[in-house]
């Protein structure tokens, strides 16, 4: 490996590494290092992507008795899992009454049956190895402060299917709400003491980066890795054909504080919420995340798509603003984001990646929900790849054509998507460096073609190719966590022009300063 090759890993995995180091979970929890690959193997299986579904995945497979090796880019539960809120339930928003009106009953109840299968297993598995990880069950609310009717509806389709479902008024939240559903035998735990649990048992091998994949063979930046059956569980696949993922898939960004009381104050006007439940808003104005974690409360909300962050106040000043009408007492002690992929329907892409391609499998879409879907994708992928698929897999296939479900967020997507491929090739840019403020980054005319700025405190520009290098899509800049972020599928730089997430595999560079 060259010196330059070198130094650019190192500053991506340094990137990695300070976003990681924003989750709250690996705060007190050091997961096992792997080693990377070297040379080229051969195994039956092989798994793209050492987060949560990876492993699980991996895990599985193991247990079936199938030779697993995973391929990490960077190291084990650094990316999306990272980011989540760790809750593990089958309650996904309102969602039912929309999958029961959109796939039909049967569909939604085999939605249904395989989270809530998920659920009952991380709670079988955990109590088998006997694993620490702050496991606890409860309940899960959805809750609304404008719509009644609209909770008595879903409590109602979700228990047709098959979900132990209660309609409510009465909650943990510091405000009265209209109506709530109430998911009996829920639960949250800390994600990252769990996989680490199980990754010590299996071959794992980080900063090995998967570049292509051909029919049998993966093809990295440490080897090549032969495999009969090969799963992509990285977040979002990288290979554009076939699949055509880029047309089925957008990303979004949702924020978390975590908050602890400055001083001894429970039980008293204003004391922060430690609710023993979860909850999620469906109201557009209120649709806020809660759950307890230890001492702290993990509160999130204002989502948007991936690269429109727009100009406004940042999340994180407005949950922190927010919180503080609740509890003025509480402080914020961590702050991050998360990222999600949203599929057309709001069903994940679970299954055979593609028709035409049998021995491939994927594990895509899972909204924010990726703890439940995980274990969704571990118990049908390697159902499948072992002759013994559960039933209920069917409504996860990712053939499916839904063409009621889906044809109003196919065409916003593609409205988004040619919207930000015009700016890239055919809109010159209409700013120039001049004006460009500390702290801020835009995209300008510099030394005679569209580039990518960002001026940090100092005054210092890193300039960058303001084109994303997986379809070309114009990039955006998020002053949130100043990162260059791609509208079109999520891709998302540093500053400086590494790569944070996916579906791109390369950077965007660093220009020439002189």
């Amino acid at each position: 490996m060259s010196g330059m090759v070198k130094q650019k890993e190192k500053q991506r995995q340094e990137t990695r590494k300070q976003e990681s180091q924003n989750s709250f979970w690996l705060r007190d929890t050091v997961l096992p290092d792997f080693p990377a690959l070297f040379g080229d193997i051969s195994r039956e299986a092989v798994i793209i992507g050492g987060g949560m579904c990876g492993i699980l995945i991996g895990y599985y497979l193991k247990r079936a008795g199938i030779r697993t090796v995973i391929l990490e880019a960077d190291t084990i539960g650094s990316g999306q899992t990272a980011g989540t809120t760790a809750k593990i339930t089958s309650q996904h928003g309102k969602i039912y009454r929309t999958l029961t009106g959109s796939l039909g009953p049967e569909r939604a109840r085999q939605y249904a049956e395989g989270n809530q299968r998920a659920v009952v297993e991380y709670g079988r598995l955990i109590s088998e190895r006997r694993i620490d990880c702050d496991f606890h069950k409860c309940g899960a609310y959805i809750y609304s402060v404008t719509d009644r009717e609209a909770m008595e509806q879903e409590a109602r389709s979700a228990s047709a299917c098959g979900i132990n479902a209660v309609f409510t008024q009465e909650t943990e939240l510091p405000f009265d709400v209209k109506g709530a559903v109430r998911f009996g035998g829920q639960a949250r735990f800390s994600p990252e003491k769990f996989l680490g649990n199980l990754a010590g048992e299996l071959e794992i091998y980080e900063h090995t980066q998967a570049l292509d994949v051909d029919r049998h063979m993966v093809y990295t930046n440490r080897g090549r890795v032969r495999a009969e059956h090969i799963i992509f569980a990285c977040h979002y696949p990288f290979v554009n054909v076939p699949g055509f993922y880029f047309m089925r898939m957008y990303q979004q960004k949702s924020y978390v504080v975590a908050l602890e009381q400055k001083e001894a104050q429970t039980g008293k006007p204003g004391s922060l919420l430690l609710p023993d439940h979860v909850y999620l808003g469906v109201d557009p104005e209120q649709g806020f995340s809660f759950r307890k974690a230890g001492d702290a409360l993990l509160f999130g909300g204002y989502s948007h798509r991936t690269g429109e962050t727009g100009n406004g106040v940042s999340p994180y000043k407005k949950l922190e603003l927010k919180a503080g009408t609740w509890w003025p007492k509480a402080a914020v002690t961590a702050k991050w984001s998360a990222q999600d992929c949203m599929t057309l329907d709001q069903v994940p892409y679970i299954g055979k990646f593609s028709r035409n391609r049998e021995n491939w499998y994927v594990a895509t879409g899972f909204g924010k929900w990726g703890m439940t879907s995980s274990m969704v994708s571990a118990l049908a992928i390697s159902g499948m790849i072992a002759g013994n698929p559960p039933d209920w897999a069917a409504v996860f296939s990712p053939s499916r054509i839904t063409p009621k479900a889906s044809a109003a967020e196919l065409a916003g997507h593609m409205q988004v998507s040619t919207v930000n491929l015009s700016k890239s090739f055919f809109m010159p840019a209409k700013k120039t460096l001049e004006g460009l403020k500390p702290g801020q980054g835009k995209v300008v005319e510099w030394k005679g073609k569209k580039t990518g700025i960002y001026m940090d405190e100092t005054g210092t520009l890193y300039p960058v190719s303001p084109r994303c290098p997986h379809l070309g899509c114009q990039l955006t800049f998020n002053p949130n966590e100043k990162s260059w972020d791609c509208p079109c599928h999520g891709s998302r730089f540093s500053y400086t022009g590494e790569l944070l997430c996916g579906p791109a595999q390369t950077g965007i560079g660093l220009e020439d300063l002189t």
